[in-house]
């Protein structure tokens, strides 16, 4: 064999061979047996040639052409291949959806079936909404009115404006060294009050320990209240009071009444005269025995002998006659005759 025939043999090989690649490459499996259908979309950003054909979760195609249809208003013609097995009717849906990374797949939710299709049918198609194009029909809008607030902001910033916000920037910095300044000159200022506080913190710990005891205290002098018998004693205390209203009642009926002694003594004033004529003539009395006391006392003899004598006493009567007393008096030397003293008054 000649050196041509070689190199040519050998050239249509490597043809043969790219050719091959090529299409692994694609996505294509030309060893195994698949159909082809297809489905339109109107926009299939994201998706590309080889993109997977996910059933249930398992892939079972994949994406091999996209082409435009201008006389459906460009929609997207997709061409995907689906493995033999697989049974495809009028009810088949090819979903385009997203992940979260930009690319799309196409997803076949299958229903039941009025005709079985054998291949190149259309299938229903169907868009869900990606969490990409959510963000961006809502960050869209956002960004305009970002864009527009800059533009805003940077006219409202002119040089004037900028001069006066740096100087207002300086100041603060100015302050903020200020600020770090005194604190550092007070430093043992702020450590004592530290301290201080502290010391607040456990007298205050302290403080709350004596007052959880006297609540304890306070709450056992309530239970201890609590179990007293108060109710015996209150009704106690209220049959006491009750006798002493009776008696109080009693009393003040008999201060009243004029029936009885005392009342008589209280409300009756004929005592009262009586005490104040005996009063007045005791008094009378008493004047006129120290004015005449030879009127009211007569002296008798004192005899000291062994023989009894006789007295004849003389008694002026109040109406005015005379009477005489013969008395006999012991003569025993052991033996004091009495003085005898008659008072009787004189008219």
């Amino acid at each position: 064999m000649s050196k041509e025939i070689k190199v040519a043999l050998l050239a249509l090989v490597a043809i043969v061979a790219l050719y091959f690649g090529f299409t692994f490459l694609k996505g294509s499996n030309l060893f195994s047996s698949s159909r082809t259908f297809h489905a339109k979309y109107d926009n299939v950003d994201g998706l590309a040639l080889g993109n997977p054909v996910i059933l249930n979760g398992v892939r079972v195609g994949q994406v091999r052409e996209m082409h435009l249809v201008p006389e459906e208003g460009n929609r997207v013609r997709v061409q995907f291949e689906l493995n033999k097995d697989i049974v495809v009717g009028d009810s088949t849906v090819a979903s385009l959806s997203g992940t979260l990374l930009g690319s799309k797949t196409i997803t076949l939710f299958m229903g039941k079936n009025s005709k079985i299709y054998d291949g190149g049918e259309e299938l229903k198609s169907y868009t869900v909404a990606s969490i990409t194009d959510a963000f961006q029909a809502k960050a869209l809008p956002v960004l305009g009115t970002v864009d527009s607030t800059l533009i805003k902001v940077n006219s409202f910033l002119t040089k004037d404006a900028r001069v006066s916000l740096q100087a207002t920037l300086l100041n603060a910095q100015g302050s903020t060294e200020a600020l770090k300044n005194l604190l550092i000159m007070n430093q043992r200022n702020i450590n004592q009050i530290t301290t201080n506080m502290a010391e607040l913190t456990r007298s205050l710990n302290v403080t709350e320990r004596k007052f959880d005891r006297l609540a304890t205290n306070l709450a056992q002098i309530t239970d201890t209240l609590k179990n007293a018998p108060l109710s015996q004693t209150v009704r106690k205390m209220n049959a006491t009071v009750t006798e002493a209203q009776a008696t109080m009642a009693s009393l003040n009926q008999s201060l009243t009444s004029t029936k009885g002694s005392l009342g008589k003594l209280i409300n009756d004033d004929s005592l009262y005269t009586n005490l104040n004529a005996s009063a007045a003539s005791t008094d009378a009395l008493l004047v006129d025995f120290k004015a005449n006391p030879k009127r009211y006392v007569n002296f008798s003899l004192i005899s000291f002998g062994g023989k009894d004598k006789a007295k004849k006493e003389v008694t002026k009567k109040p109406n005015g006659e005379i009477e005489t007393e013969q008395k006999v008096k012991s003569d025993s030397p052991q033996t004091m005759a009495p003085v005898d003293s008659v008072i009787a008054p004189v008219k």
